[in-house]
């Protein structure tokens, strides 16, 4: 069965430490080439996430992208997606599609020439924050607890002015009401868990929930230990009761994955590494309809992304 993975930062690691190898490396990287072909990885979401010392500087953004065409793209199993086009051909040839994703605004120096220019690069997805203050808006750890500044707001019109999808993971509650009403078009929580199973600041509540499901966005279960239970470690049937939730309220369709390999420190027990894939699918498929664990794990996002990338010719 078919991966579609919304969220992992393999690239940060890479950026941080450029002897790590992408294709073999299996101590100090989750997601390799070789991992991803053994869990039938279809498409992976590459974020570009930058360390606090580097968080402020756009040329580290545009290192990251470049180290995702050299050291990522130069496999010939892997495919970049940037359009529809791109999309339904991964899926008809099997190879892997690799998208780009930035986790956090602060690198773009509130220029919005420079969210533009990462959407002519291929970048089809911004979260706004990471987990406190930046120039537009408040992440959910930032305690005054604001919501989008007004250059914030100017770039959530931007984004769905040009196409780019807003991803309201890390996102303080207040920023995502006020986006919420905001943005004319669906959005997403790339890598968010379920506040009403586990009250964790990361997670979102129940009406947030339903406001990704009511604008057609996708909430993509992430396997962060602490996000999903309290009591550590955490075994991988406590991802059922996010999954329970989100389809209780109308979810079933708007339900994906988004890992967060390679930003984790602490590993659930059976996902511990992307080749772990199967067993999370072997263990969905005792308690859901296969034609439900597809969609969970595949059909969502793929759907997503179908209707919501732009048009284009495939690479």
């Amino acid at each position: 069965m078919k991966i579609f993975d919304a969220h992992c930062d393999v690239l940060s690691k890479l950026l941080e430490n450029p002897e790590l190898d992408f294709v073999h490396e299996r101590h100090r990287l989750d997601v390799t080439l070789d991992r991803m072909v053994e869990a039938n990885i279809g498409v992976q979401n590459f974020a570009i996430y930058l360390s606090e010392r580097m968080s402020r500087q756009f040329q580290f953004v545009l290192d990251s992208i470049d180290l995702f065409c050299q050291r990522i793209l130069s496999n010939p199993q892997m495919r970049f997606v940037r359009s529809k086009n791109d999309l339904r051909r991964v899926a008809a040839e099997g190879s892997i599609g690799a998208m780009l994703s930035l986790e956090g605004v602060d690198a773009l120096q509130e220029n919005l020439a420079n969210v533009r220019i990462l959407f002519y690069l291929g970048v089809r997805s911004v979260g706004i924050t990471w987990n406190y203050a930046n120039w537009a808006a408040d992440g959910v750890l930032e305690p005054r607890r604001g919501g989008l500044t007004e250059l914030g707001r100017n770039l959530v019109k931007e984004c769905n002015r040009i196409g780019m999808i807003l991803d309201v993971s890390h996102l303080s509650e207040r920023g995502f009401w006020e986006l919420a009403e905001l943005s004319n078009k669906p959005f997403i929580a790339s890598h968010s868990n379920v506040y009403a199973v586990r009250q964790h600041p990361r997670n979102l509540n129940d009406e947030q929930i339903k406001s990704i499901i009511s604008s057609e966005g996708v909430m993509g279960i992430t396997f962060v230990s602490p996000f999903v239970d309290a009591v550590q470690p955490v075994a991988i049937d406590k991802l059922l009761p996010h999954i329970d939730r989100v389809c209780s309220l109308g979810g079933s369709r708007h339900l994906g994955l988004g890992s967060d390999f390679d930003g984790i420190k602490e590993w659930m027990i059976g996902l511990e590494h992307a080749g772990k894939y199967g067993q999370l699918v072997e263990l969905l498929q005792k308690h859901y309809s296969e034609s439900d664990v597809k969609r969970f794990v595949y059909g969502n996002w793929y759907d997503f992304y179908s209707k919501h990338l732009p048009d284009g010719q495939a690479n």
